[in-house]
């Protein structure tokens, strides 16, 4: 920070615990983000002021223990170690008191001067929680402080605190011999220390807590995380998730493609008023236009639905324990068992689920991880899916619009690709990505009723319209090129045909056609322009095509010789092919390799490839 300032204040805490809420209320907008020397991890920095004394706060990455060797643990561990602190403000969930204090005795053991935040005192009154904050502070030896960061309630009082701890540097004395010398480097007595930390903790909680009633949280549990329950309920859930998108974004998609024909026209009557020629018409309207309207058309709705659906998910606290419920089968794959929050990330964008590989601490893990999401459909490829399982059971899911019908088969779809995952993850991690397996140390937070109207916002502005931004700045340059592939003619036949007619050869062999395996290609930069570039294609329009219904669209592919076996090698195809672009580009950035970005292309399409030529030759023998 180049403004000078009179302390320096450390914040860390375990993940989850409102680190970054207390952060952004005492800091406001003086905030600075820079990378810890010699680690991608950052570190967020901020001032705030009491009275006429200016404090440095930086925030550190939440982790369980100072005895981990992840990335974000060393930095967390070398920070309090090494850098001259006056101050060090320890935040806790009160809702998991006694987890967290094991990471309180690790710090204490290296900083003299500390405060104690007990976050979320709301939702611990809500739950029965009774903590003694005066014996809970004779046992620390530190001062305590009861806040509720949400509703700013207690800020005052903590930062109070730290200016009398930092003018008085005496406060804080503390006289157990546990929180001097814990051995935190040395990996071989991790074990002991451990052990011990999580002795000590228990026996503070049973002096400190009073009373406790979470039989509510054990009772969903017992039945959320139970063999015989959990996964059946994980999947309903998904069930009721995807139906609740693909019957809402049916009516706003339909008034996008609506909305931006007639500005096509306008755009139309404009360029015709300005005499512009008609290669540069059919380039920007025909070409870009066209392109980006397809796209913003047909991935804003189910995003703009799946993406704050998900996000309430995340925020009641179950989708934690759908990791609980998957890690026994990933642990037997050889891969991390948070892998699987990974793989739902990447439902709504694979490009998000490999950033979200960070999570994973260890390096052959994490690289599975990302080889893997891509086997995930992100929500591009949903409405291909959806129109293939519509024609697939047509005479249910299309004349009597059971959308029921409709979920059911992509959660069948979801399913396949989990085991795919598995089967793919267990064979890198025995080849390319041999390595020894990571412990797993997953919260279970406690359930909490989410803030709605927050959460959607939050997950409007940062996901949805940052994921269709990026789709639509690799969209752009997309339609030029499928606009000039269409309309560049030699002997009366297009580009598109010729190369078309080239790749129909083997794509008959695979149960498809020349004009499917192009779209694929062709569709690299974005997955959403598959379909229009077979309508396209077959109509030999030289611009994307819309349709006004799938009963048309049936018509159409039924003409062109599709059948059952067409569909689901479609199907198949959609789900195993190469990341789109801005996957890749994500995978180069996270990855640093061309090599393993390559390699998480060839992995799904060969898997694809595969299936479909299988699909095809059983139904020429049969």
């Amino acid at each position: 920070m180049k403004e000078a300032y009179d302390f320096q204040i450390a914040l860390a805490g375990n993940p989850n615990v409102g680190k970054s809420t207390i952060f952004n209320a005492l800091t406001g907008l003086k905030q600075h983000t820079g990378n810890w020397t010699g680690k991608t991890v950052e570190l967020c920095s901020g001032l705030f002021h009491i009275d006429e004394l200016t404090f440095k706060l930086t925030d550190l990455p939440g982790t369980y223990s100072m005895s981990g060797f992840s990335a974000e643990e060393a930095v967390s561990r070398d920070y309090l170690c090494t850098q001259k602190i006056d101050c060090a403000i320890i935040v806790v969930d009160c809702n998991t008191l006694e987890r967290g204090l094991s990471y309180v005795i690790e710090v204490l053991s290296q900083q003299k001067n500390a405060v104690l935040c007990l976050n979320m005192w709301d939702e611990a009154i809500k739950n029965g929680l009774d903590i003694d904050v005066d014996a809970l502070s004779l046992s620390l030896g530190i001062p305590v402080i009861k806040t509720c960061a949400s509703r700013k309630k207690g800020l005052e009082k903590l930062k109070n605190t730290v200016m009398s701890i930092c003018e008085n540097d005496d406060i804080c004395i503390r006289k157990e011999a546990l929180f001097r010398n814990l051995p935190l480097s040395d990996k071989e007595r991790f074990s002991y220390t451990s052990q011990l930390l999580s002795n000590r903790s228990h026996k503070i909680v049973q002096n400190c807590i009073r009373h406790q009633n979470r039989k509510r949280q054990s009772k969903l549990d017992k039945v959320l995380t139970a063999k015989l329950t959990g996964i059946p309920i994980m999947l309903l859930l998904l069930c009721v998730l995807f139906w609740i998108t693909v019957v809402g974004a049916n009516i706003p998609s339909e008034w996008l493609s609506v909305a931006f024909g007639v500005i096509k026209e306008w755009l139309y009557q404009l360029l015709s008023f300005l005499h512009a020629p008609d290669f540069l018409t059919g380039i920007l309207i025909d070409g870009v236009y066209t392109t980006l309207s397809w796209v913003v058309a047909v991935m804003l709705p189910p995003m703009a639905i799946f993406f704050p659906l998900f996000s309430l998910i995340e925020d009641s606290g179950y989708l934690p324990r759908i990791a609980f419920n998957l890690d026994c089968f990933f642990s037997r794959c050889g891969a991390h068992g948070k892998q699987s929050l990974t793989m739902a990330m990447g439902i709504g964008c694979n490009a998000c689920g490999v950033t979200g590989c960070r999570i994973i601490e260890s390096p052959q893990e994490r690289l599975i991880a990302i080889l893997t999401n891509n086997i995930m459909p992100c929500n591009g490829r949903f409405p291909i899916l959806i129109a293939m399982i519509m024609m697939l059971f047509a005479g249910s899911a299309v004349n009597t619009g059971n959308s029921f019908a409709i979920a059911g088969g992509l959660v069948l779809i979801l399913l396949g690709c989990v085991f795919i995952t598995m089967g793919v993850s267990k064979l890198l991690s025995r080849t390319v990505a041999k390595g020894i397996p990571s412990g797993f140390a997953l919260e279970l937070p406690p359930y909490r009723k989410p803030q709605i109207l927050k959460t959607i916002i939050r997950s409007l502005l940062d996901r949805t319209l940052f994921v269709l931004g990026r789709a639509v700045v690799v969209a752009a340059p997309a339609g030029v090129v499928i606009w000039l592939a269409a309309n560049i003619s030699v002997n009366d036949t297009s580009l598109l045909q010729y190369a078309a007619d080239f790749l129909n050869p083997f794509g008959q062999f695979i149960g498809l056609d020349g004009v499917i395996v192009l779209a694929f290609i062709l569709g690299f930069p974005a997955n959403e322009t598959v379909i229009p570039i077979i309508i396209m294609s077959y109509l030999s329009t030289g611009t994307l095509t819309d349709f006004t219904g799938y009963d048309e669209l049936f018509r159409l592919l039924q003409t062109h010789g599709w059948t059952h076996v067409t569909v689901i090698c479609m199907i198949i195809m959609t789900v195993l092919h190469f990341p789109c672009s801005t996957t890749c580009l994500t995978i180069k950035k996270e990855t640093g390799s061309f090599k393993w970005t390559l390699v998480s292309m060839l992995i799904p399409t060969l898997l694809g490839i595969t299936g479909c030529a299988l699909v095809a030759g059983i139904a020429r023998v049969l």
